[in-house]
């Protein structure tokens, strides 16, 4: 019964998150003057709906997602509230309101958790046995600054880029002790785990407004990186395939992380669910994150794609025909949606697995 409550727990923040999204895409329609013909919360029948001027409101029956739907979206339309008669900057607005929307709800949440529980900052606090960065001349106490020259800021970041050094190569810190830059080099050590440096940190600290919006910032900036990161690995094939996880797979992970809260606060109610709450605020960021990195790609039907695609039209002064561009997306989509489904029965063999 419990893993079912945290499968609709799953579902509804994967659907409230994307739900913002759209939710940016309705607000900068209706400030350029452009009608929406239906915005939804959930995909599928529609359960509940109102009309209010131009706009149909509905509830449909699966709490995952949601649409905006213009008018003159798909097709030409010879109308002042049309999407496709209006400026190209106007429609780039609309456009890509929907990643800067998630970015901002992962901000905000970023705000909460930090103020809740304190940021982790990149102090190392103590050493495994046998650690090659100890040997190297690293100390408790020492704040990590950069990893092989990339800024961190979090203790987080160390560890994915350990976590990708996937070959045992030498590695560069940087670290602030006492306010002198200290730097060290070392090869990290071969384990059944892979690579590790011996390293413990990430002790989280608190502080006042101006350092909790600064690491909020920062916490956005980490999730948006690990994002390109991971990217980037993929496409360079040091991540596979098998690395992909759709919604199947991240309400998986939502289920485990909650059981996982659960079972940390040994059989205290109010710290179990103080522990659940903290663990969802975390994942709507990475997933907030994510979905705005994710959309802003230059692929069609992506958001970034139709980016592109109008910045393309601002350049040279001449409008793809707006069928042209929806038949683009629609393939764009159908590729897109293909690919979803591979990954959703990929997720569902490891669950089953």
């Amino acid at each position: 019964m419990s893993t079912i409550i945290n499968v609709i727990i799953g579902l509804l923040v994967f659907g409230a998150i994307i739900f913002f999204h759209e939710l940016g895409h309705f607000l900068f329609a209706k400030l350029n003057g452009i009608y929406v013909n239906e915005f939804a919360v959930g995909m599928g029948p529609t359960l509940f709906s109102f009309r209010k001027k131009e706009t149909k409101y509905s509830i449909r029956a699966i709490p995952m997602g949601g649409f905006c739907a213009m008018l003159g979206e798909e097709e030409d339309v010879a109308d002042e509230h049309s999407f496709s008669t209006k400026s190209v900057w106007a429609r780039i607005s609309v456009v890509i309101a929907g990643p800067v929307f998630n970015f901002i709800l992962a901000f905000v949440l970023a705000i909460v958790l930090i103020g809740l529980c304190g940021f982790d900052k990149p102090t190392i606090t103590k050493f495994s046995d046998g650690s090659p960065a100890q040997e190297a001349g690293l100390q408790e106490g020492d704040v990590i600054t950069r990893y092989n020259g990339h800024r961190v800021y979090n203790y987080r970041e160390v560890l994915v880029y350990s976590q990708f050094n996937k070959t045992g190569k030498k590695v560069t810190l940087q670290v602030d002790r006492d306010g002198k830059d200290v730097t060290v080099q070392f090869k990290p050590r071969k384990t059944d785990m892979g690579y590790v440096m011996g390293i413990y940190g990430g002790s989280r600290v608190k502080g006042g407004i101006v350092d909790t919006v600064k690491y909020s910032a920062l916490e956005l900036r980490y999730q948006v990186k690990t994002t390109m990161l991971s990217l980037e690995y993929l496409i360079s094939g040091k991540l596979g395939f098998q690395n992909l996880s759709g919604p199947v797979g991240i309400v998986s992970m939502m289920n485990d992380t909650i059981n996982e809260a659960k079972e940390s606060a040994q059989g205290d109610t109010s710290i179990a669910i103080f522990n659940v709450v903290l663990n969802m605020i975390n994942f709507c960021i990475l997933l907030s994150a994510n979905l705005g990195v994710m959309n802003l790609l230059p692929l069609p039907a992506l958001d970034g794609g139709r980016t592109l695609l109008l910045l393309i039209e601002g350049i040279f002064r001449k409008k793809l025909p707006t069928d042209k561009e929806a038949l683009v997306n629609g393939i764009g989509l159908a590729l897109l949606m293909g690919l979803m489904v591979i990954v959703m029965f990929q997720d569902i063999f490891k669950i089953l697995g």
